[in-house]
């Protein structure tokens, strides 16, 4: 839907000027001249088109705030960058989702798409992939666009993904930059990830690590065609998992089966012990969720 909308507004000024040569010819006293027919006919069935998409848009996004409220406890990654940069070949091989579809072409992610991402080391991420930017964002777009970025607003990462073997990638890199300001994305963390290394000799790999050392420093290099490759990203997100979660000392009776199993579920839990009628959790828990712990019934230390 979101790229049907998006495509029919990209089109319509451009069908506009194409039936413009036939205004030219006029017709008899009363009738309207085949240019101007047709010029009429495909503006009202597009503008009824985007119309009927709009207002299924609203309903959808109404509908994503309310998953999005259900996630507020998960940590949220979303991945943006130029078009191609290579974020959903990043989603597909990083969730082994195989059918995220990836392909090389203008418009292919418009719906933002979420998966769940397991880390390892009882690590998960929730990551997003979103709309490729492309140089000068025609204005008629910018809402559509506006819709599929409600994710990376609400993003405790932002993973800003670089083609690190396009000869303009700084430019491109600024672009999505100048776009995201545009939109009004403000995130908490931003790091950027330079995918396609494997296309860089080893030699243009170290000179480009090097170089972001100062201008871009903690930037990940990686490369999404292979699991290996994709192992810094992994090792990063479970460090930024770590972080937002921080470790707690929780005791809980130990009759508590329920309250127990949610600290397992909801947190990574580095050691528990028996201390009387009390069992002693250390684990990382993200503050929502300690808070929600502390209200049903949990005794909470942050340490």
């Amino acid at each position: 839907m979101q790229v049907e909308l998006a495509q029919l507004e990209y089109m319509l000024p451009r069908l506009t000027r194409m039936w413009t040569h036939l205004e030219r010819y006029k017709a008899g006293v009363g009738m309207r001249g085949p240019g101007e027919t047709q010029l009429e006919t495909d503006r009202r069935l597009i503008n009824h088109r985007i119309k009927l998409l709009k207002e299924r848009l609203r309903e959808v996004q109404k509908s994503r705030a309310v998953q999005r409220s259900g996630r507020a406890t998960e940590f949220r990654a979303s991945l943006v960058g130029y078009t191609n940069a290579g974020k959903s070949s990043i989603l597909r091989s990083l969730s082994g989702d195989g059918a995220v579809y990836v392909q090389n072409q203008l418009f292919a992610t418009l719906d933002p798409l979420t998966r769940e991402v397991d880390l390892g080391e009882n690590s998960r991420v929730l990551l997003t992939d979103t709309v490729g930017f492309i140089r000068k964002l025609p204005h008629h777009l910018v809402a559509s666009f506006r819709a599929t970025l409600d994710e990376v607003n609400e993003a405790d990462l932002l993973l800003h993904v670089i083609d690190a073997s396009h000869a303009t990638w700084e430019e491109q890199r600024i672009v999505v930059e100048e776009v995201l300001g545009e939109l009004g994305v403000q995130a908490r963390v931003v790091r950027h990830v330079f995918n396609k290394t494997d296309l860089l000799s080893p030699p243009d790999v170290e000179a480009l690590r090097a170089r972001m050392d100062s201008l871009l420093p903690d930037s990940v290099f990686v490369s999404a065609t292979s699991d290996e490759g994709l192992e810094p990203l992994r090792a990063f997100l479970r460090e930024s998992v770590r972080h937002h979660r921080p470790v707690a000392e929780l005791r809980i009776p130990v009759g508590d089966g329920k309250l127990l199993a949610d600290v397992h579920r909801s947190g990574e839990v580095l050691e528990q012990r028996h201390e009387g009628e009390e069992m002693v959790l250390r684990a990382r828990i993200d503050a929502m969720t300690l808070g929600r712990l502390r209200r049903a019934g949990a005794l909470v230390r942050a340490e």
